[in-house]
């Protein structure tokens, strides 16, 4: 049998006619430049522990105060680093001189009572 009616025929070829490929790339947006993030933010922390006298964890204590008084509120990791900075600017006879009267103590943790 043949169709009769002619825009019928047209009408099934053109929608069994393949369809103009179309690119699925996805248009994205220009990226807007990252913002420069601060030094301090990609740095690794590293966690220790350490034994020290309770005399030096008693000035840790002195120091926290002395800060507080100048409006400074700091922690004793704070401390502690700012501390390595200003050992870092000794000379090698000022840093050996300042090792050499330190005490020494046995390290690792201390029995418990």
């Amino acid at each position: 049998m043949t169709d009769a009616n002619p825009l019928k025929t047209a009408a099934k070829k053109a929608v069994a006619a393949p369809k103009p490929a179309v690119s699925k790339a996805v248009i994205k947006p220009e990226k807007k430049p990252k913002k420069e993030k601060k030094a301090s933010a990609k740095v690794k922390v590293v966690r220790d522990s350490f034994t020290m006298p309770q005399a030096d964890y008693d000035l840790i204590a002195a120091l926290k105060q002395k800060a507080l008084k100048t409006g400074l509120h700091v922690k004793k990791s704070e401390l502690l680093r700012v501390s390595l900075q200003a050992l870092s600017k000794l000379s090698e006879a000022q840093l050996k001189k300042a090792i050499s009267g330190l005490e020494k103590i046995k390290t690792g943790r201390p029995k418990k009572d």
